[in-house]
């Protein structure tokens, strides 16, 4: 099986933080990878890092086979080109139409005649189901078609691999079980590998054929749905029954000091 993305002994992170370390992973062409864990853990930092947003401290990153290190921005721009990326908020403009934004990277990265363009924008709005709403702005549309919208404009250049980060995040429970839906199908049409980053139990019971979980800066859990069911690692169970940890640094409130016994309350009034 083919590896379109891979993250070798790789560190990740912000001015003097490490926010991801030692990272190794394959994501393997044609699957839904769900990258998975806590809000914080660096989900979407490694989205940053695996399109060269973000450079690594240490190790190598390669993205359809070519090591983002030795690339200039040019040919980093047009292996870009090849990967589409699905903003949490969905990043669309909110004085261009929907089709004008579908239409953004197709006018800027192709040579295509207007009447092309056009056509090809009806063609991937009417895959998210979207085609009627073509001449309205962003903030005339639900929320669920605002990201349906972000996810046309994604698919424009046909990438053979797509980065969704966080796509059901503020939909209710129906909208985000039809995205789900959406990803998957769309991932059967067009023969796409997927990335998905999110915390959404019940969208990774949907989607995932491989389950990433991310706790504490490295990657603790690595393997198929069934295998993060069956796991015996606290971290792993902890999160798909929802059990709360505490955050990297996170120190107990002081309702937990109190029911401890740590505090009696008197010496925080001083």
């Amino acid at each position: 099986m083919d590896t379109v993305l891979k993250f070798a002994e790789v560190w990740l992170g912000y001015n003097d933080e490490a926010v991801l370390r030692d990272i190794n992973l394959e994501i393997n062409a044609g699957q839904v990878t769900v990258i998975a864990g806590a809000s914080g853990c660096g989900k979407s930092t490694l989205l940053r890092g695996a399109i060269g947003l973000l450079s690594p401290r240490r190790g190598r990153i390669s993205l359809l086979g070519q090591d983002l290190a030795r690339l200039d921005e040019n040919r980093l721009a047009a292996l870009r080109q090849q990967t589409g990326l699905l903003f949490q908020g969905g990043a669309l403009i909110n004085s261009l139409t929907v089709a004008e934004n579908v239409a953004l990277p197709i006018r800027q990265f192709s040579r295509l005649s207007d009447g092309a363009v056009q056509q090809l924008v009806r063609m991937k709005l009417a895959q998210v189901g979207l085609e009627a709403h073509w001449n309205k702005t962003p903030p005339e549309l639900s929320g669920g078609m605002r990201k349906r919208a972000a996810l046309a404009r994604a698919l424009a250049m046909d990438p053979q691999l797509l980065l969704c980060d966080e796509p059901t995040a503020g939909l209710d429970p129906v909208t985000a079980a039809g995205m789900d839906r959406l990803l998957l199908s769309l991932r059967e049409a067009l023969g796409m590998t997927l990335v998905v980053v999110t915390h959404e139990v019940g969208s990774i019971e949907t989607i995932a054929d491989r389950v990433v979980l991310l706790a504490d800066g490295r990657l603790a859990f690595d393997g198929s749905l069934q295998q993060a069911h069956a796991s015996s690692l606290a971290v792993v169970r902890d999160f798909f029954s929802r059990r709360a940890r505490p955050a990297a640094g996170q120190g107990k409130t002081l309702l937990e000091r109190f029911g401890s016994g740590e505090t009696t309350g008197r010496e925080e009034r001083r």
